[in-house]
């Protein structure tokens, strides 16, 4: 593949890692708001990690119930958290392959399949994390998600995959016209193959 190929890869994946990280921080993943009663409206957000209105760590094994009657919903929001942490890990990997593939010209037509599945590993981390909140929503999984509504976070976590499986694609694509010789993919020293 081209380092041209090489270098719009690198910066797509950048930019799907802060989005990664920044849904990861947030705290309004869901976000829940209680009927208006005396004119007072109450909002509570659910981050992965955190839980807005008390500042707190969330879930928590006592005040949250994950010893008895949550045990489930804790267990999944918490592994949908540790699902991102990895998606972020594969993308660091990524990002460490494209610079040592783009090194030497051998390396530089070999290595797209290991961006490839590094980012789609990302991808599959993110779809994972999507789903296990997806599911908690809409089965109100947590005594107050009944009335929950997507948040900003929620909305980076799904921009994060699509771009993620989009930047994936297109290495495989880019990379498998390379293999074949095409040179808008694999450029002036394209691999021919010598007929006998």
């Amino acid at each position: 593949m081209r380092k041209l190929s090489y270098v719009i890869t690198f910066l797509a994946v950048v930019v799907s890692l802060i989005v990664t990280i920044l849904s990861l921080q947030r705290v309004d993943w869901l976000v829940v708001k209680t009927p208006e009663i005396l004119h007072t409206q109450i909002t509570v957000r659910y981050g992965l990690t955190t839980l807005s209105y008390d500042c707190r760590p969330f879930p928590k094994r006592v005040q949250d119930g994950c010893e008895e009657e949550n045990s489930g919903f804790c267990a999944a929001w918490t592994s949908a958290g540790y699902a991102v942490e990895i998606s972020i890990g594969f993308a660091v990997l990524a990002l460490f392959a494209i610079l040592i593939g783009v090194s030497t010209g051998s390396r530089r037509r070999r290595i797209w399949k290991a961006v490839a599945g590094l980012v789609a590993l990302q991808s599959v981390m993110q779809i994972v994390a999507f789903a296990i909140v997806t599911d908690t929503m809409r089965t109100g999984a947590f005594p107050t998600f009944e009335d929950a509504k997507p948040g900003t976070g929620y909305v980076f976590n799904t921009f994060a995959w699509i771009f993620s499986a989009v930047i994936a694609t297109g290495v495989v694509v880019t990379g498998v016209f390379a293999d074949k010789g095409h040179k808008w993919a694999a450029g002036n020293r394209a691999y021919r193959r010598i007929d006998a």
